[in-house]
């Protein structure tokens, strides 16, 4: 007997992270990939209030009772964003963002690295 597949398309927060990666890519494009990550993180400041999509900026989470991680973004309360500005992203970077992703309760985190000179986001996902 043959088995049927089923193609799940539960992909988390589908329209934000479209929207959010429109922008990451015409920062990437106006800006280049020599900038610094504070440069970066004020261009995506600006291109979020244009946007009129709500964000705080260097947002603070408790870790085991302190105040010990600051998010460069999050996103309308669903997505967290980590920019970075490097040679490569390391695997402490995905580390990071699931200790943020657990702190926060937040299903999505995307770290964008606008040094690469092909931007790829990175989806992380956190635990569901």
């Amino acid at each position: 007997m043959r088995k049927m597949w089923t193609i799940k398309n539960d992909v988390i927060e589908k329209d934000l992270s479209y929207k959010l990666v429109g922008i990451f890519f015409k920062i990437h494009r106006e800006l280049g990939r020599f900038c610094r990550e504070r440069q970066y993180c004020d261009a995506l400041e600006l291109e979020l209030k244009l946007h009129q999509i709500r964000f705080h900026r260097e947002y603070p989470y408790t870790v085991a009772g302190r105040l010990s991680n600051r998010v460069d973004f999050v996103i309308e309360d669903r997505v967290i964003v980590d920019v970075k500005a490097k040679p490569i992203v390391q695997p402490e970077d995905y580390h990071q963002m699931r200790r943020y992703l657990d702190s926060a309760n937040i299903k999505l985190g995307v770290i964008v690295n606008f040094r690469s000179k092909y931007l790829y986001p990175k989806r992380v996902l956190g635990a569901r």
